[in-house]
C-alpha cells in the first residue's frame, strides 16, 4: 500500500495557530470519513521559530518543507518583532520557503460568496458569483532585476529598477495559468504592458507560443494591464483565469480581493516545478496576516486557511471533488448566516467564534 502523503503544517505567529487548529479538525474529519488522509506533520516558522530557535526558519524545517508534498502555513509577524535584525525577522522565514521551493507560481482566487455579496464594495450584481483565479509570476520581474538601487547623478538621487524577463520564466508561469484552466472554465486572459514596455511584448508572444503549441483547448486573451485592472471593476465576471507579471499581479489581485469583502475569506497557493512524484512543489496560506490584536480570544476567521487547504486538495492531491465539498460547506455555513467578527456587517448574523466556525464547518461537510 502506497503511503498517505505529507502535509507539512506551520501555524507561525499571532492567529496562525487558531486557524490551523480548525483546518486540523477538517483534515481529521475527511481521514476519518473515507475521504484523503495525510501524515501531517508540524514546526516553527516566523516569530514562534526565533523565539525557540534564534531563527526564523530553521534548517531542519526547510529541508521537511522540501521533502513534504505541500506545505501549509498559517501566519508571520508581529509588533514584538519589529525590533529584531531585518534577517532574523519572521517574513524571512517565508520568503525563504518561497525562494529555496523556488514557488514561482502565485495563485490568489477571487471568489464571492453569495452569502457576503453585500460586503463588496462593488454593487451585489457585478460580483454575485465572482470566481476569479490570479496567477502572478512571483520569482522574478521589477522586484529582482538587476541593476537596483538608488544612486546619485549628478546633484540628484536617482532609483533605479529594471524589469527583466527571460523566455523560459514566462514559459513556466504560463503553463501554470493553461494547466489551472483546464481544471476551470478553459479561458485565460494574459495582462502586460507590451504597448510601452519591452518585456510585455515579450511576454505576450511567449504566452500566445505556449498556447498555440501545448494548449490550444484553452482560451487565450490579451489585455494591457491596465485596462485590466479597469476591467476588474467594471467587470470581473468576465475572467476565468489572469495570467500577469510579478508587479502587475501584485496590483491586479490585491484590487480582485477587495470586490470578495473581506481578507479573512481570501487563501492562496505558491506552486513550483513538478516534484519526482508529479505533485508541485507548494506552499498553501491565507492572504491575512498574523492579526496579533485578536490572538488568542477567539475571533478569527479561519475560512482562508481552511480555503487554502481546499487548494491543497484540489492543486497538490487531485482531489477536486473533495476541494468542492469543502468550498460548499463553507458556503452553506455563511448561507446559514454564522459569523465571525470580521463578517458582521450590513447584514444580521449570527456571532460564532474560530472554533465555532471551523465546527459549524465540519457538521456541513458531515451532513453533506
Amino acid at each position: 500500500m502506497p503511503s498517505d502523503p505529507t502535509l507539512l503544517i506551520l501555524p507561525g505567529d499571532g492567529i496562525g495557530p487558531e486557524v490551523m487548529a480548525e483546518v486540523r479538525k477538517v483534515i481529521e474529519w475527511f481521514g476519518a470519513n473515507g475521504g484523503p488522509s495525510f501524515t501531517v506533520e508540524e514546526d516553527l516558522v516566523g516569530g514562534a521559530s526565533y523565539d525557540a530557535h534564534g531563527t526564523p526558519l530553521t534548517d531542519a524545517a526547510m529541508e521537511r518543507a522540501q521533502n513534504a508534498d505541500a506545505v501549509l502555513l498559517g501566519a508571520v509577524g508581529g509588533p514584538a518583532y519589529d525590533a529584531l535584525d531585518f534577517s532574523v525577522k519572521p517574513e524571512r522565514g517565508l520568503l525563504r520557503l518561497r525562494k529555496e521551493m523556488d514557488l514561482f507560481a502565485n495563485l490568489r482566487p477571487a471568489q464571492c460568496f453569495e452569502a457576503l455579496a453585500d460586503f463588496s464594495s462593488l454593487k451585489r450584481e457585478v460580483v454575485s458569483g465572482l470566481d476569479l483565479m490570479i496567477v502572478r509570476e512571483l520569482t522574478s520581474g521589477i522586484y529582482f532585476g538587476e541593476p537596483r538601487g538608488i544612486v546619485r547623478e549628478g546633484n540628484e538621487r536617482v532609483g533605479i529598477n529594471t524589469q527583466r524577463y527571460t523566455e523560459s520564466e514566462i514559459a513556466r508561469v504560463a503553463r501554470s495559468a493553461f494547466e489551472l484552466a483546464r481544471k476551470r472554465d478553459g479561458r485565460v486572459c494574459s495582462m502586460e504592458k507590451a504597448n510601452v514596455m519591452e518585456s510585455g511584448i515579450l511576454w505576450r508572444e511567449v504566452v500566445q507560443e505556449i498556447h498555440d503549441a501545448e494548449y490550444q483547448d484553452v482560451e487565450l486573451s490579451h489585455m494591457y494591464a491596465d485596462a485590466g485592472a479597469m476591467q476588474i471593476c467594471r467587470n470581473p465576471k468576465q475572467f476565468d483565469v489572469i495570467v500577469t507579471d510579478n508587479l502587475f499581479g501584485d496590483i491586479l489581485s490585491d484590487a480582485a480581493a477587495m470586490l470578495t469583502g473581506s481578507l479573512g475569506m481570501l487563501p492562496s497557493a505558491s506552486l513550483g516545478v513538478p516534484m519526482e512524484n508529479g505533485r508541485p512543489k507548494a506552499l498553501y496560506e491565507p492572504v491575512h496576516g498574523s492579526a496579533p490584536d485578536i490572538a488568542g480570544q477567539g475571533k478569527a476567521n479561519p475560512i482562508a486557511c481552511i480555503l487554502s487547504f481546499a487548494m491543497a486538495l484540489r492543486y497538490s492531491f487531485d482531489r477536486g471533488d473533495e476541494a468542492t465539498r469543502l468550498e460548499s460547506a463553507v458556503e452553506k455555513v455563511l448561507a446559514d448566516g454564522l459569523r465571525t467578527a470580521d463578517l458582521m456587517g450590513p447584514e444580521d448574523g449570527t456571532p460564532v467564534s474560530t472554533s465555532q466556525m471551523g465546527d459549524a464547518i465540519v457538521a456541513a461537510l458531515a451532513a453533506a
